[in-house]
């Protein structure tokens, strides 16, 4: 057995910080990702951070598009398991719809 005398200093604020570094680096790294499912997008609004990056997944058999109300991104068609990413750099709020069925639109809040 080790004498505790000699082991590095352990406590539960240094223990703590460790794991918000490492949770917040993390976070940081989940993509976001919104799925297109019988026929709706799903979430239909999603709020996101400026900068990150937003990726559409196709899981229908049918194909479907993304595309911006503004005119600022837009997806070629979409088959099954397809995605299309676009990177959000400004706060705002973004609205974007199928082009193929338009009834399909969600959107997109940057803060």
């Amino acid at each position: 057995m080790t004498d505790p005398r000699l082991r590095p200093p352990c406590t539960a604020a240094w223990s703590l910080a460790a794991f918000a570094l490492l949770w917040t680096g993390a976070r940081a790294a989940d993509p976001v990702r919104i799925e297109v499912r019988n026929f709706m997008f799903m979430p239909s609004t999603l709020t996101v951070s400026a900068g990150a990056q937003v990726t559409w997944v196709n899981k229908d058999d049918e194909p479907h598009t993304v595309v911006s109300d503004s005119g600022m991104f837009r997806s070629a068609a979409l088959d099954t398991n397809d995605g299309f990413s676009f990177k959000f750099g400004k706060p705002g709020t973004y609205r974007f719809n199928c082009s193929i069925h338009p009834y399909m639109a969600g959107t997109i809040i940057v803060r």
